[in-house]
C-alpha cells in the first residue's frame, strides 16, 4: 500500500466512520454495478481527470480475479484466486486506508475457462451484516455467507456441478432479506432464493436453459407498488414475485441464427428493458422489451431488436440517461443510442484493446475502463465529448465501484481508491 500521512488517513477514516454509523449508507455500492445494478452513482465530486495526488491508496491484491469491488459501510469487498488455482479468497479491505481487514479462504482447483475469464469472476454482495459470495472450486459452485466484521462463514450451499467451457461469473443480489442467484449453465438453468440470515432455501425456479449466461437480476417497482424481480438470459426476460418465485410475465428471446450468451446484466429505462447478448465470433443481439404485466408478452412487447450491429456491447452492460443508452464495447467503441428506437446517435473508437468492464455513470459522465487500464471519461450526451483520459497502469477486467466521491478500480494486481483529498471529505 502506498504511504499516506497519518493526518490525512485519520481525517478520511473519520469521514468514513461517520458515514458508516448506520447499518447501510446511501453511498454504498453493495452489489455488482451498484444500487439495483444500474451502474449509476449519485456522487457529484468524483475526479474526472486525476493525478498521483488523487490516489488515496493503492493496495496489492493477492492472486488473480475479475471480481468487481463492492463497498458496504466501511469495507470494500472482492474475490480472488491463488496463482496456482488451489485457493479462493473473499477479501475485506478498510475503505479509508486500503488495509486488508480479513481474508476468508475456500478450497479450489484449476479448471477450464475462457481466456478472458478468471477463477474468481463473481462479484459479492452485502447487506452491511453479512457478505454473500459465489465461489467455483473448479467443479462445483458454492454460495456462502460470511460475517461482515471477521469473515467467518455463516452458512454455505453447494449448488452442484457447473457446466460451461467459459467458467463461472454469476453474482448474487439481495432483496427483502433474500439472496438471489441466477444459475445459468449449458443445459440447466435455475433461479435460487435463500434466506440471507439463515441460508434456508426460500424457493427455487427452473428456467429454460441455453448456453451459460452470467447476467445479474434487478428489482423493478410495478405500477401497483409491488416489487418484481427481473431476470434476463438468452432464454428471455421474466418478471418474478421475489416473495415466492412465481412468474408474473415472460418474454421469449428468439435468436436470429443461434442462441448467444447473455453476459451483460439488463437495465430498465423509459418503461423498457434492455438486454444484450453475443458470441466470440462477433455475433451480437440487442433487444428492447416493454415491461410486462401478466402472462406471455412475446408477441406484443418487443419494441426493437438489432442483431446486425457488432458495435453493440457483448460483455459490458448498458447505461441509461434520459432518452439515450450509452455503452462501451468489446471492440473498443463508445456509443450513444436512442433508447426508444435503438437508432445510433454517435459512435467513437476509444481503445483498440476493447472493454471488458462495464461503464458507470457519475454526475452525467460515463467512466469506461478499457482492458489496457486506460479510463476514459466522456459526457453522457447526444454529442460526444471526451473529458479525460486516465490510466491506472495495469490491465482492468472488473467494473469500478463508487462510494463517497471515491472511485474504486481493480487492476490486474492492485485495488485503487481514487478521490479528492480526505480532509475535504471529512466535512460531510
Amino acid at each position: 500500500m502506498q504511504p499516506r500521512t497519518r493526518k490525512r488517513r485519520f481525517l478520511f477514516a473519520l469521514g468514513i466512520l461517520l458515514l458508516a454509523s448506520a447499518p447501510a449508507v446511501a453511498g454504498d455500492w453493495p452489489r455488482f454495478r451498484g444500487p439495483n445494478g444500474t451502474g449509476v452513482a449519485e456522487d457529484k465530486d468524483v475526479p474526472v481527470k486525476w493525478t498521483a495526488d488523487d490516489i488515496v491508496w493503492k493496495t496489492a491484491i493477492p492472486g488473480v480475479g475479475h471480481s468487481s469491488p463492492i463497498v458496504s459501510r466501511d469495507r470494500v469487498f472482492l474475490e480472488s484466486a491463488s496463482e496456482d488455482g488451489k485457493t479462493r479468497w473473499l477479501i475485506a479491505l478498510d475503505v479509508a486506508t486500503g488495509e486488508v481487514v480479513w481474508k476468508s479462504a475456500a478450497p479450489g482447483r484449476t479448471a477450464r475457462k475462457h481466456p478472458l475469464n478468471s477463477l474468481a469472476s463473481s462479484t459479492p454482495a452485502s447487506d452491511g451484516e453479512r457478505v454473500y459470495a459465489v465461489f467455483w472450486d473448479g467443479a462445483d459452485i458454492h454460495l456462502a455467507a460470511y460475517d461482515f466484521k471477521n469473515g467467518k462463514p455463516v452458512w454455505k450451499h453447494n449448488l452442484g456441478r457447473f457446466v460451461s467451457q467459459h467458467g463461472v461469473g454469476h453474482s448474487p443480489m439481495l432483496i427483502d432479506g433474500k439472496v438471489i442467484l441466477a444459475n445459468d449453465q449449458d443445459g440447466t438453468s435455475h433461479l435460487h432464493a435463500f434466506d440471507a440470515r439463515t441460508g434456508v432455501k426460500v424457493w427455487e425456479v427452473e428456467r429454460k436453459p441455453f448456453r451459460a449466461c452470467y447476467s445479474t437480476p434487478f428489482i423493478r417497482a410495478r405500477q401497483d407498488g409491488a416489487k418484481e424481480l427481473i431476470v434476463a438470459s438468452t432464454a428471455g426476460i421474466t418478471g418474478y414475485d421475489p416473495a415466492d418465485g412465481k412468474g408474473n410475465w415472460s418474454f421469449t428471446w428468439t435468436p436470429r441464427k443461434k442462441p448467444l450468451r447473455t453476459v451483460a446484466s439488463p437495465i430498465t429505462a423509459n418503461g423498457l428493458i434492455f438486454a444484450n447478448s453475443g458470441d466470440g465470433d462477433g455475433s451480437r443481439h440487442t433487444i428492447a422489451v416493454k415491461l410486462g404485466d401478466k402472462g406471455d408478452v412475446t408477441a406484443t412487447n418487443l419494441v426493437w431488436d438489432n442483431g446486425q450491429e457488432r458495435y453493440f456491447a457483448y460483455v459490458p452492460c448498458f447505461l441509461a440517461r434520459g432518452e439515450h443508452l450509452y455503452s462501451v464495447s468489446d471492440t473498443g467503441h463508445a456509443a450513444c443510442h436512442v433508447a426508444s428506437t435503438g437508432e445510433e446517435v454517435w459512435r467513437e473508437q476509444l481503445s483498440k484493446d476493447g472493454f471488458i468492464a462495464s461503464p458507470i455513470l457519475v454526475d452525467g459522465k460515463v467512466y469506461g475502463a478499457a482492458k489496457n487500464g486506460t479510463v476514459f471519461v466522456f459526457e453522457a450526451a447526444p454529442t460526444f465529448k471526451l473529458l479525460a483520459k486516465n490510466t491506472v497502469g495495469e490491465q482492468v477486467s472488473s467494473t469500478p465501484a463508487v462510494a463517497d466521491n471515491c472511485l474504486f478500480i481493480r487492476g490486474e494486481s492492485h485495488l485503487f481508491c481514487i478521490g479528492k483529498a480526505p480532509a475535504k471529505k471529512a466535512a460531510r
